[in-house]
């Protein structure tokens, strides 16, 4: 299995975006009240691979009708504010 991608990011205060583009090589989705990108954080400097393009390794939001035994299951996933600074857009409860 393809681990999904993400696709972009407009969380640009996260140490991992650049261009909207996310630089981490996994990120984990879910904290028990909402689908956040439990990755996110700030930083005085840019982290992750620069050539390298962000994917989802876990994610916690089991009601996701993309999680399949808490793994997302979607082709590609955006990260930007739904309800927070960085939450799965793409985030949809079964």
């Amino acid at each position: 299995m393809d681990m999904p991608v993400v696709s972009e990011c407009s969380a640009e205060s996260c140490a991992y975006n650049r261009n909207h583009a996310c630089h981490a090589l996994a990120i984990t989705v879910g904290i028990p009240e909402q689908a956040h990108c439990d990755t996110y954080f700030t930083a005085p400097r840019q982290g992750g691979v620069a050539d390298a393009m962000g994917h989802v390794g876990a994610c916690k939001m089991a009601d996701c009708q993309h999680n399949v035994d808490l793994e997302c299951r979607a082709p590609a996933i955006s990260v930007g504010a739904r309800q927070d600074v960085a939450d799965c857009l793409t985030y949809s409860p079964r």
